[in-house]
């Protein structure tokens, strides 16, 4: 490598870095921060780079799909859950899934996982650091990074209440007195927390739950304890780091300490310094807030490398139980397409509820309450966030996908499966990667034992399943288990192979009534069109092929039955649920 390039690199990595930091602490004197600078370059190792990152390069194509999932969802008795899950990819889903989310892996003290008592050990009863690099070998492997929190009986608040020792100066103490009344939460739970440490009565900030305290990012040794964090996890395997409740990261009295510039700014630094240690790792952030605000986490392609895609869970839901797609479609019409080296995360179902916040100003709140009683009704429930006026206001619907999609607004009805597949077909065939949640893979059941024995609405999605059990589940013909697994399986092995299901390829959203939700891919390269067509309905729908302006010198065919279509001024009648998704041969 000529030496002028390695210098121009190390040149632009530290420019850059120092103007993060001049944004991120602007009251801290350029000595204070050319130190910090040489001090992340020296924790990530990038004393000496040799090429500088492109920011526009897609590191992801229509192969990727990853499962979401908890590393002890599945267990065997005395075995390491990391090796049960490690078992059940290769065994059951061999060739279908090439990346997995672990969810929080770390030693916790509640919110599974979420409040973390020590970063760099894996759970004994999950596994260890070996087992994390062997998924890592095999598998694209994402990571949380619990960024703004964590737990109250960590080590580090252990040293905040001593006031001595690493920790001791980590977390954001506020007084009472403090302007806190625009202040964005999620939870009803008072805002501070009264605690007792060797400096007296002092009030820290719990965003999420008094157990789960957030950091001072102020204190730039905060920040060299993350990059350390994200070094060391890069060094274990860890190719994509999802940044966990990071839009509440920086906090300033009088604001709604939610989407500030120090916050992007900081994400800037960390795909700044991730990509010039690994070019192919991403990041993802973890934003459950109001469509809007979610995209400005793309930055110009300098923030996240992914999104999470949270409008899209309660649309659809609303979309496939009233059987009408107009919030749905005035949404999709609404979204960029991602630039390159930026990409939708695309999910339905998750370790959490099924948001409402991202719906905020594109779904009337007359609906987001028939969603809500609905959900109840078929054994779901609502948390709640809490208003500066002092009235709750829903945050999330608890409950199994599979449960969700059950029946319509008209009650329950016999196309459980069909409809819950139908929702399938949707998220996998549109622009972005696709995340399916574990619980989803398998079509489970809410879980309420779980729940009265956590005491906590989001166990609902969150069984743990035995293994032997789950497989001779897996092969009964007359489970439903195996039905929706098997067929989730084709419907993944089937995506994986068309370019136009690139996360980046075109879409278009097509005008066909609001029973039919129909959108067009194209594929990077022009080569291979799919047109969509989903009927959100209990009742048959019919379409006039010459609506879609097919070419004619092409042959058409549907990817999911074969069926072939030579007139293309034919009418096609959907079945109640019925996905097509018709492609040109190529």
């Amino acid at each position: 490598m000529d030496r002028s390039v390695n210098d121009s690199a190390n040149e632009q990595l530290s420019f850059q870095i120092s103007n993060h930091l001049q944004v991120i602490y602007s009251e801290k004197s350029v000595e204070i921060l050319a130190d910090l600078a040489s001090e992340l370059v020296e924790i990530m190792r990038l004393q000496q780079v040799d090429s500088v990152p492109v920011s526009h390069k897609n590191y992801w194509d229509e192969s990727d799909v990853i499962m979401i999932t908890y590393g002890d969802s599945l267990y065997e008795p005395g075995k390491r859950a990391l090796t049960t899950l490690h078992r059940f990819l290769h065994e059951q889903c061999d060739g279908v899934i090439n990346g997995v989310h672990v969810l929080p892996f770390f030693p916790y003290s509640s919110d599974d996982g979420f409040a973390v008592s020590d970063y760099y050990k894996v759970r004994e009863s999950v596994g260890e650091w070996d087992d994390i690099k062997k998924l890592a070998a095999e598998f694209r492997l994402m990571s949380d990074v619990v960024i703004n929190h964590c737990s109250g009986e960590s080590g580090w608040f252990q040293n905040f209440i001593k006031g001595e020792g690493p920790g001791s100066d980590y977390f954001y103490v506020a007084s009472p007195d403090d302007d806190t009344s625009q202040v964005v939460r999620p939870r009803t739970t008072s805002l501070l927390r009264e605690v007792e440490t060797e400096k007296g009565l002092q009030h820290v900030w719990c965003t999420f739950s008094h157990d789960q305290v957030d950091f001072d990012f102020r204190n730039p040794k905060v920040l060299k304890e993350f990059v350390k964090l994200v070094r060391f996890y890069l060094d274990n395997g860890v190719n994509i780091f999802r940044l966990d409740a990071i839009a509440f990261l920086w906090k300033e009295s009088g604001t709604t300490c939610l989407n500030l510039e120090q916050t992007h700014e900081v994400v800037r630094l960390l795909r700044l310094l991730i990509g010039f240690a690994c070019p192919t790792a991403m990041i993802i952030t973890e934003t459950n807030i109001p469509s809007r605000e979610n995209l400005s986490y793309f930055g110009n392609a300098n923030e996240a490398h992914c999104v999470y895609n949270f409008s899209l869970p309660p649309l659809l839901l609303h979309a496939l139980l009233t059987g009408q797609s107009f919030y749905l479609k005035q949404w999709m019409m609404s979204m960029p397409p991602a630039q390159d080296g930026t990409a939708y995360f695309n999910f339905i179902a998750s370790h959490d509820g099924i948001g409402l916040r991202p719906v905020e100003g594109i779904l009337p709140d007359t609906e987001v309450e028939m969603l809500t009683d609905r959900m109840q009704e078929w054994g779901g429930h609502v948390s709640w966030r809490a208003l500066e006026d002092g009235v709750n206001k829903p945050y999330e619907i608890n409950i199994t996908l599979f449960e969700a999609l059950q029946g319509t607004i008209e009650g329950e009805d016999e196309f459980g499966v069909e409809r819950f597949l139908c929702a399938h077909r949707i998220m996998l065939a549109l622009e972005g990667i696709p995340g399916i949640y574990f619980q989803s893979l398998l079509g489970s059941l809410n879980d309420h034992e779980r729940v009265k024995m956590t005491g906590h609405f989001r166990s609902i999605n969150r069984h743990h399943w035995e293994y032997d059990s789950l497989v001779q589940l897996l092969g009964d013909e007359t489970s439903h288990y195996a039905y929706i697994f098997d067929a989730m399986k084709r419907l993944i092995s089937i995506r994986t192979k068309q370019t136009a299901f690139h996360p980046n390829a075109t879409q278009f959203t097509l005008h066909l009534g609001d029973q039919i939700f129909g959108f067009w891919r194209q594929g990077i390269n022009r080569r291979q069109s799919i047109f969509c067509l989903n009927n959100l309905s209990d009742k048959p729908a019919t379409l006039l092929l010459s609506d879609l302006n097919l070419i004619n010198t092409h042959q058409w065919s549907d990817l999911l039955s074969d069926d072939v279509f030579d007139d293309l001024h034919a009418t096609i009648e959907l079945a109640p649920y019925q996905s097509i998704w018709l492609s040109n041969e190529i």
